[in-house]
């Protein structure tokens, strides 16, 4: 089915439209709120996209390059608007992006899931540049939605961007993750930012049945899962199912404190345990985006891992490390080459690489399910997550 978009729709945008139509992302009721809020109003003069071939962020600057600018604008990719928590200042990338605006197909497959329709009332923790608020704004009216920016550098521009469109949203700044009772209850929340535990005052804000919609996963993963869930009618529960893989920036007090490797590991392999071998690959574990490293964080979610290359790039060693004591463990492959046999060197009081490998067998027996089988239970601060139904947690790796 073709769907008219609106009169006035410029070119490069129309462009963008049709793709997010076409693939599914974006349904046909959303294409308005898309063609009155375009994402060129809510991008600032300096972002930054990630670069394949060159492997590094670059920037985009409108003063210098704007053809390239709106390019990029009009693209579906993300695109990072701040480095280092406003720390960093210049055109060369800083070391950890720390806020954006998300790449079109989801941000749109997200509006999508969360089911609004008009006379609902939305909370948004994360407003960024304040372009998902825009568009929900526009679809449900200014009154209809609330937004919380923890950065305060960050909200009064998320502002001035929204008054440009028309739009006047509530825009807080503050911790997102209180929610805010003012203007509770909510009959939809949505978390633009990737989340280790959902707030229980998210539960208590939301109305019976209402939905949370928020990018959640263990600090295993590099990537989180989006998970749609369903509150309860004693707003102390919530649950539903994973709807799709994706790669957020991370709740500022909630990133994965990386140990550091030289002091856990000051010599390797040291008087680390080798008598096992496993007959896995480096290839098991999965790479970024496949459902591996996510399903094994759900077992082990007190854990975190890297692959790692020699300086010849001849052999790929993945390293498995415990956040909770001094455990470690790590497995070397060749590269290129058949490998049928590994040695596994594993220290301190937790058997990680048992731990990893009796999820991925755990992961064969059920035929290696897809993400949206698995789904989340939230009861308080408790987090259980399962196979299929509730009634099947996902064994954990203690």
């Amino acid at each position: 089915m073709t769907v008219p978009l609106p009169e006035g729709t410029d070119r490069a945008s129309r462009e963008l439209a049709r793709i997010l139509l076409d693939t599914g992302a974006m349904q046909p009721d959303w294409a308005p709120a898309f063609a009155a809020v375009p994402r060129s109003d809510f991008v600032p003069d300096l972002a930054w996209a990630w670069d394949e071939e060159q492997g590094r962020s670059i920037a985009v600057d409108r003063a210098t390059d704007p053809e390239g600018w709106l390019a990029a604008v009009h693209a579906d990719i993300p695109l990072v608007t701040q480095w280092d928590d406003g720390h960093h200042t210049g055109p060369e990338p800083g070391r950890l992006s720390t806020s954006s605006t998300s790449q079109p197909t989801l941000v749109m497959s997200m509006l999508r899931d969360l089911d609004v329709r008009p006379g609902l009332k939305v909370l948004e923790a994360g407003t960024g540049t304040g372009w998902n608020a825009g568009l929900l704004a526009q679809r449900l009216g200014s009154r209809q939605v609330v937004s919380i920016e923890v950065d305060p550098t960050i909200a009064p521009r998320a502002r001035t961007n929204l008054g440009r469109v028309g739009l006047t949203p509530q825009i807080i700044a503050g911790d997102g993750e209180l929610g805010w009772p003012a203007g509770a209850p909510y009959d939809r929340i949505i978390a633009t930012y990737g989340l280790r535990h959902i707030p229980h005052a998210w539960l208590q804000q939301t109305r019976p049945g209402g939905i949370i919609l928020a990018p959640w996963g263990t600090h295993y993963s590099q990537r989180d899962a989006v998970v749609k869930l369903t509150v309860a009618d004693d707003q102390h529960s919530a649950s539903g199912h994973f709807t799709e893989l994706v790669g957020f920036m991370k709740a500022r007090d909630q990133r994965t404190p990386y140990p550091e490797h030289s002091t856990r590991v000051p010599e390797f392999p040291g008087n680390a345990d080798a008598t096992q071998h496993t007959t896995r690959t480096a290839g098991d574990l999965g790479g970024p985006w496949d459902v591996q490293p996510f399903v094994i964080g759900l077992a082990v979610p007190d854990a975190t891992h890297i692959l790692t290359h020699d300086d010849a790039n001849t052999s790929t060693t993945a390293w498995v490390y415990s956040l909770t004591d001094s455990s470690w463990a790590a497995a070397t492959w060749p590269v290129g080459r058949p490998q049928t046999r590994s040695t596994v060197y594993q220290s301190g009081p937790r058997q990680l690489w048992q731990a990893v490998e009796h999820t991925l067998d755990w992961w064969d027996q059920h035929d290696r399910p897809a993400i949206h089988r698995f789904g989340l239970t939230i009861s308080d601060d408790r987090h259980t997550p399962w196979l299929d139904t509730p009634g099947h947690p996902v064994p954990q790796q203690l």
